[in-house]
């Protein structure tokens, strides 16, 4: 099914592009567009995580500079009966999260050194879970190849007043036609990324919650990341708009609505999901419920008096009813949840 939904996304991806190139260049240039496209796609398939990893300069970490971060991500990926994926960090004080990658065993997580700052263990934890859910659910090609193709199409938008509108290009309506093309074109584009991310951003959430097992840690990191996105500015994710439905939260400022135009369900939305989630299972009274991971042995779960998140030690977040209180805005040196470096000793950027 994922299969079949992948690629009747690339064949409206595809078709959209010959649209705009019909637009600009006549027959002629649907004939060019589609060509592009086809090498797109191609190459899409096979390097758009690259792309994305290097658009927002994510460096590769291990657990020799990123121990605590390596662990969380390596125990969570074994819960949910997953190949350990590549692990980045992005330095952006920003705090944030991706998946990418075309299948589960050349799949790779990323997250800012804001998130790491900025959240408990517990909520880092639930968002590394929610992204190992889209690695699982086999998301992230799609929302890979559709951030490769949404930008091209947006650039062909964008390129449209300066390649088309003569006389010589065969366009069959003008200059007319390159004005659709420049407005439609990045519309369309962005439609296309909403409908991919906001459809797949509570089932990741839902299965998220599953794999670490407490709804609540994740209801309050987005409560976290929601609210610090809205006065941080990222200025990759402004660079590479397209690229913004990819994030646990839209990184870009001015992007705070929740209806048609939102790459992103509302959050409150999604908290309230989350919160429903955990009524359900009964945390707020004891111990959290831990549905099996797909194709592994059923994790034991914690009792009440050990409360133990993933990576070991008492959980500070799984039995809250509500998100936590925001930390301050400009946290001091040092004084992150892990008492220290959260990328180790010696981390890419200390």
């Amino acid at each position: 099914m994922n299969t079949l939904r992948t690629a009747m996304l690339l064949a409206v991806m595809t078709a959209l592009f010959m649209g705009v190139g019909y637009l600009i260049g006549g027959s002629g240039g649907m004939m060019i567009a589609f060509l592009i496209a086809a090498a797109t796609n191609l190459f899409s398939y096979w390097n758009a995580d690259k792309m994305v990893l290097a658009m927002h300069r994510a460096v590769e970490v291990d657990e020799r500079n990123a121990p605590e971060y390596y662990a969380i991500v390596r125990e969570l990926a074994s819960r949910a009966g997953l190949p350990m994926p590549r692990v980045y960090l992005i330095d952006n004080a920003q705090p944030n999260a991706f998946a990418t990658g075309r299948n589960p065993q050349n799949a790779a997580v990323a997250a800012t050194t804001g998130l790491l700052q900025r959240l408990s263990p517990e909520e880092v934890a639930g968002v590394m879970a929610h992204e190992l859910a889209h690695v699982q659910n086999r998301d992230t090609l799609t929302m890979t190849i559709v951030a490769t193709l949404a930008g091209a199409i947006s650039m062909l938008g964008n390129f449209a007043l300066f390649f088309g509108g003569n006389r010589e290009n065969n366009n069959p309506l003008g200059f007319i036609g390159v004005l659709v093309a420049m407005i439609v074109a990045p519309f369309a584009a962005m439609m296309v990324q909403m409908a991919v991310s906001r459809t797949r951003e509570y089932a990741a959430d839902r299965r998220g919650a599953e794999i670490c097992g407490r709804p609540m840690w994740l209801a309050s990191a987005l409560d976290k990341i929601a609210r610090s996105a809205e006065r941080i500015h990222n200025p990759d994710a402004e660079r590479n708009p397209a690229t913004a439905h990819l994030f646990i939260i839209n990184p870009l400022s001015g992007e705070r609505m929740d209806n048609l135009f939102s790459t992103h369900p509302d959050t409150g939305n999604r908290i309230a999901a989350l919160q429903a989630m955990d009524a359900e299972w009964g945390a707020s009274g004891g111990g959290a419920r831990q549905p099996a991971p797909r194709n592994a042995p059923r994790p034991t779960p914690p009792s009440a008096e050990q409360d133990a998140g993933p990576w070991g030690g008492r959980s500070q977040a799984g039995s809250q009813a509500e998100p936590q209180a925001e930390p301050p805005a400009e946290p001091q040196p040092k004084s992150n949840p892990w008492g220290r470096n959260p990328t180790g000793p010696k981390g890419p950027w200390s």
